[in-house]
């Protein structure tokens, strides 16, 4: 909902629980006035009469307070805008007008001018979300160039003591969650490695004293699948702003011709009452309801062959395999690396997206066919951003690639990175993505990213740092174009694990794979992490062989990990052919319970019992009549007790039972969960299932 002042100067946002006010100025200053409990209108225009501080000749009254800071003028914060025109640098607009669709669930639109450079602010409300982007426009300069053009800048109500909330982490350890106190100065977290990254995941949550369930937490989310910065500065006078958007540094995203735009990524801000897991909730929903495509379709469970082959495949080896992930019940079976090209190792073969002929001898359709035939679906592994030396690509075309003339091509896992920026380059891979999946019945891709930006050049190129920015939007339109032209295959992000996950790119996939560490008791601290944003309708997690010879040795019984995998999209990547029959069977009960409970997992409401810190730990979800219980258990001393597990979520005046032992409990439920690991290092784990009666 949208309410605006009969002046026209203050603005209004509401949703079920929260508002958001702005209000312009007589001289054209437009300031933040309120993020958080719902207020009216009345209540924002009597915030509007508040006098800023007067003039200091060290500090700025502006400082702190405005809504959108540009460079230039009595202001000494982080600009979320910087331009330079051959005139000039920096920025002194003017307000021209406002618009807004309508009440209910309308964009709100504020409109500046700059001596022919066009400003939009872009104000959206979701359930409790404020969506925010930003639409700059050269309308009067033979060219504009964009040093940095941020999504948004935040700020905080007035408060002691904030403390911040970030998810950090690397290649097969992401979504570590830490906090710390805000201190004086800067909180600079992001990436400059041309992808979203495993070092941060592009969120950020603030608080003074909130709780698992209690409490006010303010959080905000970046959707750009690039490079990108996050900055929580708390200023002087100890006010808080956040500020995000596309880009690591201020050295130039772009340079606008005459009637060229740019519009920002969305930076997503949330305000709760209901402490973390509150604001995980509100996260969940929002994402379920207006980010993930089909989200309410509940993802199947999938096989994926590469811990079980790597490179070496055949089709009669997948076929086999495939018989024996129907026979556990999976519903979809995926051929990984190696099925293309000259595919045998990592040293060559990307680029090349046919089927390699020694392997599939007859293309990927009999094999499909065949899978199809079992009752699953069929997908497939691409990489299609990259390409190897050694492949019919590069010989054909070198100069297609990002690289610095006159230095050496850093090739990262014997590959280098094609410059998607460039028109040949998207049309390429349009076509042979496109022949791709019209030539056999694929019903899903895994589309992974495995290395980072290094040699970003773009030889010839008058602006080559473009490609940072025209890399990701390209890669955005090739994905929805194929979305178009294939509406009933899915898409997963992938890139090396966690490397690229956000907002963005998740409004174009259907799920992410989540780390490559599929370790079932590493992967409960990632769960851990993910969940503070994400939900687990997007959550790929496998269960893979003991002990993981992957990653660490480490073993574990196939209950911890199938416990583990079914907090998310469940999958199943061993060896199935090495399996015991008594495996094969123990894994059918696990799939076929992960099925009745799917639906409550993937579409119902989070709450996270216990954290994964060791001992026992616990999630809870909760849809409608029904909650289901994930518990774990790391180790317990001889004699120590197991704690119970006051559930959530539920109605305290209802019963409802127990559907493994028939009891039945009231509604503030303290669960006994029969847990028992006798030594260190031993798991255990359990699936309870609750329904209302």
């Amino acid at each position: 909902m949208v309410d605006i002042s009969e002046d026209g100067r203050t603005w209004l946002l509401s949703g079920p629980t929260s508002s958001y006010a702005l209000h312009l100025t007589g001289a054209d200053e437009l300031l933040h006035l309120h993020w958080g409990p719902r207020i009216t209108l009345a209540d924002a225009q009597a915030l509007a009469k508040d006098p800023l501080p007067g003039h200091w000749p060290f500090e700025s009254p502006l400082d702190g307070r405005e809504e959108y800071p540009v460079e230039g003028g009595p202001r000494f914060v982080r600009p979320a805008l910087s331009v330079r025109t051959a005139e000039r640098r920096g920025t002194e607009w003017a307000f021209q007008a406002y618009e807004a669709d309508g009440p209910e669930g309308g964009e709100l639109r504020l409109r500046f001018d700059d001596d022919g450079l066009a400003v939009t602010l872009h104000y959206r409300m979701r359930g409790d979300v404020v969506e925010r982007r930003v639409t700059v426009a050269n309308g009067g300069h033979v060219r504009v160039e964009l040093l940095r053009a941020d999504a948004a800048t935040w700020t905080l109500p007035d408060r002691e003591g904030w403390r911040l909330s970030q998810l950090h982490g690397r290649w097969a350890a992401e979504s570590r969650l830490v906090a710390a106190p805000l201190t004086y100065g800067e909180k600079v977290i992001g990436s400059r490695r041309g992808h979203t990254g495993h070092q941060h995941l592009p969120w950020v949550a603030l608080d003074t004293d909130a709780t698992e369930e209690r409490g006010e937490v303010y959080g905000c989310a970046l959707g750009w699948s690039g490079s990108w910065r996050i900055a929580v500065a708390q200023l002087p006078d100890a006010r808080v702003q956040i500020t995000g958007g596309a880009g690591y540094d201020d050295s130039g995203l772009l340079l606008l011709e005459q009637g060229e735009s740019y519009t920002t990524p969305v930076f997503a801000g949330l305000w709760s009452d209901g402490g973390f897991g509150g604001a995980s909730r509100a996260w969940h929903a929002y994402q379920r309801a207006y980010v993930i495509p089909d989200a309410e379709r509940d993802r199947p469970v999938l096989f994926n062959s590469w811990e079980a082959t790597n490179f070496d495949i055949s089709e009669e080896q997948q076929l086999a395999l495939a018989r024996r992930a129907a026979g556990i019940g999976v519903e979809l079976f995926v051929v990984d690396d190696g099925w293309f090209g000259a595919r045998t190792s990592d040293r060559a073969g990307l680029g090349d997206w046919t089927p390699n002929p020694d392997r599939f001898p007859h293309g990927l359709k009999p094999l499909a066919d065949q899978v199809h035939d079992l009752g699953m679906q069929f997908g497939i592994w691409v990489e299609p951003e990259m390409v190897n030396p050694d492949s019919d690509l590069y010989r054909a075309h070198p100069d297609w690639v990002q690289y610095q003339p006159g230095r050496k091509r850093t090739e990262l896992r014997n590959q280098l990175v094609l410059n998607l920026a460039r028109e040949d380059v998207q049309e390429y891979l349009w076509e042979q993505l496109h022949t791709l999946l019209s030539g056999a019945p694929v019903d899903y891709v895994k589309w992974d990213f495995n290395r980072c930006f290094t040699d970003a050049g773009w030889p010839g190129e008058p602006y080559p740092q473009r490609l940072w920015v025209d890399h990701v939007r390209a890669l955005y339109a090739l994905l929805d174009r194929l979305r178009a032209a294939h509406p009933s295959v899915a898409f997963e992000s992938c890139s090396g694990g966690g490397g690229r996950i956000d907002l963005g790119v998740m409004s174009r996939t259907d799920q992410v794979w989540t780390s490559d560490n599929t370790d079932p008791l590493d992967r409960l601290a990632i769960q851990h992490g993910f969940s503070q944003i994400h939900p687990a309708r997007i959550m790929a997690a496998w269960v893979t062989d003991s002990p993981n010879t992957q990653l660490n040795g480490r073993v574990s019984g196939l209950r911890f990990r199938f416990v583990s995998a079914m907090a998310g999209v469940l999958g199943v990547g061993g060896d199935l052919t090495e399996w015991t029959d008594q495996e094969l069977a123990e894994a059918r009960q696990w799939i076929d319970l992960y099925k009745e409970i799917r639906p409550v997992v993937q579409q119902g409401d989070l709450y996270r019992l216990r954290p994964p810190a060791g001992g026992l730990s616990a999630v809870q979800y909760v849809l409608g009549e029904e909650t289901v219980v994930l518990a774990w258990l790391q180790a317990q001393s001889h004699g120590e007790p197991v704690p119970a597990l006051r559930l959530r979520g539920l109605d305290p005046a209802a019963s409802y039972e127990c559907r493994e032992t028939g009891e039945v409990h009231r509604g503030a439920v303290l669960l006994h969960h029969g847990l028992r690991a006798g030594l260190k290092g031993d798991l255990d784990a359990t699936v309870i299932r609750l329904c209302r009666i």
